[in-house]
């Protein structure tokens, strides 16, 4: 079942939202790994300069403490940062001033070796930003400033057309090419992994017929406003249930059975679009309301069950609702109990209404 709704997934083409909402979200995962990028790479460049200008002979110039200045700045900025589009830009802006400054430092070094180190350079930023959380604009235009920055046949005594010039231009192309089809498959996978996961989410927690949440997902909501929303905001808990729906299933068949359950569903969530709801199986839904008075709590059930019984359709059905208060000691359990309770009471009462436990 897995690989069949896998294969499905990857036929289709992810859209423009989707391929936002993963990269904010890749951001949101590995943003403390950003961190630690940028703070890793000020370090070896810090090293880098130390290294070069005290065997070099050049001493630690005010131009090190700017560009040293400028990478602590950008490294704090990106800790308060929360868009990833903004990562895009604070990425660029650090790796400009990084080739800057290590092409500065790598002036320092005898010149047969210049090229080895601008290529070693190139390569160990490549790497790093090949699993940065980048748009794909933001790597290209990465790549673009390294290989302008860092290009080890630009001021070197180097030739294209020399043994030596060649290797390095073919180990260039190799490391370049490299790092794009990593960037760009590993954020393919990234990319379907993720779609997958929502969709498994979705199934697991949504009524595949109603399209509202399930039992599983109503649970887990509930019992999170239980333990987090004060009781002294009043808590009610609605149960409710199809009045009649065999005879519904038995008279027409279950494909309108099936109508009328997407039918309340949908009236369900036009009146409590602003509540938690679910379908807990069969033809019984509930709702948690949270920070009411008993009068919503009054104002919604009768809504819910005017809407229903008015609905213009060829299969008219009305509805019963049970509904408690979630008093301090309940449980969710105990309160469902209750609940049920005051919807059997409305169901022997005559149907169509509503009912408050007791």
């Amino acid at each position: 079942m897995y690989k069949i709704i896998e294969d499905e997934v990857l036929k289709k083409t992810a859209p423009e939202a989707v391929r936002a909402e993963f990269v904010q979200h890749e951001f949101e995962r590995l943003h403390r790994f950003s961190v630690l990028i940028f703070l890793t790479s000020t370090f070896m460049w810090l090293v880098f300069d130390l290294i070069v200008s005290f065997l070099g002979g050049q001493g630690f110039t005010w131009r090190s403490m700017v560009f040293l200045l400028l990478f602590s700045i950008l490294t704090v900025v990106l800790g308060f940062t929360r868009k990833a589009r903004h990562f895009d830009v604070l990425t660029v802006l650090f790796v400009l001033s990084l080739t800057i400054g290590v092409r500065l430092i790598v002036y320092g070094v005898p010149d047969i070796v210049q090229s080895s180190w601008l290529v070693l350079a190139a390569a160990s930023m490549l790497y790093s930003i090949s699993v940065l959380p980048l748009s794909r604009v933001a790597f290209f235009v990465v790549q673009l400033i390294i290989w302008s920055l860092l290009n080890p046949f630009i001021n070197t005594s180097i030739s294209l057309f020399e043994l030596r010039g060649v290797m390095t231009a073919c180990y260039s192309v190799f490391l370049c090419a490299l790092t794009i089809y990593t960037f760009l498959k590993l954020r393919e996978a990234k990319l379907y992994n993720y779609i997958m996961s929502q969709l498994l989410l979705d199934q697991a927690y949504n009524d595949t017929l109603t399209e509202i949440p399930n039992r599983r997902s109503f649970m887990t909501l509930a019992e999170k406003h239980l333990q987090t929303v004060p009781r002294e905001h009043d808590h009610y808990l609605l149960m409710i249930d199809i009045d009649n729906f065999k005879k519904v299933n038995d008279t027409y068949g279950h494909d309108i059975g099936d109508e009328v359950l997407k039918r309340v569903a949908a009236d369900i969530k036009m009146v409590m679009n602003a509540h938690d709801f679910a379908r807990l199986g069969g033809e019984e839904f509930a709702i948690y309301l949270t920070d009411v008075s008993r009068e919503d709590a009054e104002a919604l059930a009768g809504e819910l069950c005017r809407l229903v019984r008015e609905q213009p359709t060829k299969y008219p059905v009305t509805i019963s609702i049970g509904v408690t208060r979630v008093e301090e000691h309940d449980t969710l359990t105990q309160a469902l109990i209750k609940a049920d309770d005051a919807l059997y009471e409305s169901k022997h009462s005559g149907k169509d209404r509503y009912t408050f436990h007791r």
